[in-house]
């Protein structure tokens, strides 16, 4: 397995392997790897050649105040989680490579991203297309792979890799959980034990929504209303958002629909947790 830094040794490395034949796959990551990262490399080695996984905790996606200089780089773990499950080449950049003196050109996906995570974590989003922009930009793949806990985040990729005419598939993989329901996160360690349990309020919110919702419930308000209050019925929780809706524009919904999506966002401690359900009723 080849790790670089270098955006040559990049350009070089897939050369050789398209002029093998190869399809080239690529799973960019910040790091921290654990399953749900694992099952985006496993499901681009099902339809490429060639997987590469980015490492790069990217500043420019951090606001101020936000966790950028604690965030866990256990790098040498991740190369070996990254050999155990056969990938190819590891990019690994420094900040000044990527981001040098001087730079002042940003992908920004207008609309979407100023709502729910864009509303609570100005810029975010700007620094999340702009870098995945970039890589995309390097690294030249045929397929991406993202994980669907970050529903809007993959949501606005999609729509920026459509908008930029990018020849690229992006594939979208279902959210690894731990066998209690709590979605894995790079960010669970830094949960007290305690703080771990009370994080289960977010995935049993969203069974509430579905379970509502499939019994008959027609009232979106009341749906996000007992979402909210299964959160505040824990301590040391500050919640963001319980909302319903549509899976792909992410606007509020007038009425229920065939396909919605429920999102949350809440501090569990300190820690900022992310969840989200599709939820289909039946016809």
């Amino acid at each position: 397995m080849q790790v670089t830094g270098e955006i040559a040794e990049i350009r070089e490395a897939i050369a050789r392997s398209r002029q093998q034949g190869c399809q080239i796959g690529c799973v960019p990551t910040m790091g921290a790897l654990h399953a749900g990262h694992i099952s985006l490399v496993e499901e681009c080695r099902k339809r490429v050649d060639y997987v590469l996984v980015t490492i790069f905790v990217n500043p420019t996606q951090f606001g101020q105040g936000e966790d950028l200089d604690k965030y866990p780089r256990p790098l040498e773990a991740d190369l070996d989680a990254c050999r155990a499950a056969g990938v190819s080449c590891v990019y690994t950049p420094e900040i000044p490579s990527l981001y040098p003196d001087g730079y002042g050109t940003w992908v920004d996906v207008e609309g979407m991203s100023t709502i729910l995570e864009g509303e609570c974590r100005p810029d975010h989003f700007r620094g999340v297309t702009t870098i995945v922009a970039k890589l995309l930009n390097i690294i030249q793949p045929d397929v991406a792979c993202f994980g669907a806990k970050d529903y809007q985040q993959q949501t606005l990729i999609r729509q920026m890799v459509r908008d930029l005419n990018m020849p690229i598939e992006v594939v979208v993989a279902p959210t690894v959980r731990e066998a209690d329901g709590l979605a894995m996160s790079s960010r669970n360690q830094y949960l007290s034990p305690e703080q771990r349990q009370t994080a289960l309020c977010l995935s049993q919110a969203l069974n509430i929504a579905e379970e509502s919702l499939l019994a008959g419930e027609t009232s979106i308000a009341q749906v996000e209303k007992r979402m909210l209050d299964h959160i505040n019925s824990f301590d040391d929780v500050r919640p963001e958002y319980t909302v319903l809706r549509d899976p792909d524009t992410l606007e509020e919904l007038k009425s229920l629909q065939p396909e919605m999506v429920a999102l949350i966002a809440t501090y569990v401690g300190q820690t900022r947790l992310i969840d989200n359900r599709r939820i289909s009723l039946p016809q």
